[in-house]
């Protein structure tokens, strides 16, 4: 019954590919920065397994470039004559990649392809949503895969069926946050698996304070950690556990700084988030639908009311993975609220400290 929104098809019977021809095209990518050494070490290493007919999982910290890993097997697939898609959960994701592909591969027809821009569904690069998979049934020699750990596709067999349905090829798989099924087919051979926890700037990852308290003192908190961003000229990003707290608390902070809200029920929320990488609101309360994908320069980062069940430990190293990614602004400033410290929280800086101790032994809070 999940598949009726997807179209009629009788049982035992596959979707009939849709007529889309595969051409030769060559190809460069142009990069605003070069890879690091780093990268070009990763990006080396994925190639060895997909060529060796691997499907491969790059396991990269928060900014550390995942997308660029992936331009030199869209290149090479292309130079093949093969089709590639490229596959995200969020469609706020789905649009900035897709903006992010066409400026490095300025050539290319790119398009996006989900909620709002279903018109036209074919080009050289399709960027879609997991959702929109089901329209390219055998299509895609490589078919890169962004955030499979996250809602709506984890846990999700009827998506995850529509994915593999949509791949004649190989899978890319790009992380983040490995869960324990991804990282049990590395165990068993069955994917590999690639790491890359450098950012370009070189700088430690974020570690946020985490500060527990009653309720009244973590407003409280709240106010004097926009107040000194306020001072210092930079924006910050609250996100919260619920879409009404999100409303809620824009409408309350709005005598004391310039605020919006912002949640899946935003009618709006192309228009608010264009509007907050414009500087023209310095706080943005937000739920999870913002906990992936998005660059916003020297932006710091507070959650509220991070005990509850809502935010996972991935899902907070993504929030906290939102500030210092940017290469001119490689620091920044994270603070956890909480009014009890669950062990979510606790696991999320446990995992952030383990990546930094991989680069800098020394490396410690921000």
């Amino acid at each position: 019954r999940r598949c009726i929104a997807f179209g009629r098809i009788d049982a035992g019977q596959r979707p009939i590919p849709p007529k889309w021809e595969k051409r030769v095209i060559h190809c460069e990518y142009h990069l605003k920065y070069p890879l690091t050494a780093a990268q070009k070490r990763t990006v080396d290493e994925v190639m060895e397994g997909l060529n060796g007919g691997h499907d491969v999982l790059i396991y990269a910290a928060t900014g550390a470039g995942k997308t660029e890993l992936t331009m030199e097997a869209i290149c090479q697939y292309f130079a093949r004559g093969k089709r590639v898609g490229f596959a995200i959960a969020r469609r706020q994701v789905v649009l900035e990649i897709a903006e992010r592909m066409h400026k490095a591969f300025p050539d290319l027809e790119v398009r996006a392809v989900c909620e709002g821009h279903t018109d036209q569904a074919y080009a050289d690069l399709v960027v879609c949503t997991m959702h929109q998979l089901y329209r390219y049934p055998d299509c895609f020699d490589l078919l890169i895969m962004d955030e499979v750990d996250a809602f709506p596709y984890r846990g999700n067999d009827m998506l995850k069926a529509i994915a593999m349905q949509a791949c004649s090829g190989q899978l890319l798989y790009l992380t983040a946050t490995p869960d324990e099924e991804m990282l049990a087919d590395v165990e068993a051979g069955r994917l590999k698996m690639v790491t890359l926890f450098e950012r370009p700037h070189r700088h430690p990852l974020i570690v946020p304070k985490l500060v527990c308290a009653p309720s009244f003192v973590l407003y409280a908190l709240l106010i004097r950690f926009l107040h000194q961003n306020h001072l210092q000229h930079k924006q910050t990003l609250v996100f919260v556990p619920t879409i009404a707290m999100s409303k809620r608390l824009a409408m309350l902070f709005r005598p004391l700084f310039s605020c919006a809200a912002l949640s899946s029920q935003s009618e709006d929320r192309d228009e608010v988030l264009a509007g907050y990488r414009r500087q023209q609101k310095e706080v943005l309360f937000a739920t999870t639908v913002l906990e992936r994908g998005i660059t916003i320069p020297d932006v710091q980062v507070a959650v509220l009311h991070g005990e509850h069940p809502v935010f996972t430990a991935a899902s907070l190293i993504q929030m906290i993975g939102r500030a210092g990614r940017n290469i001119d602004f490689p620091d920044g400033r994270g603070l956890f609220l909480c009014t009890q410290k669950s062990e979510d929280l606790k696991q999320c800086i446990r995992e952030l400290e383990r990546m930094n101790a991989t680069l800098c032994p020394d490396a410690g809070s921000a």
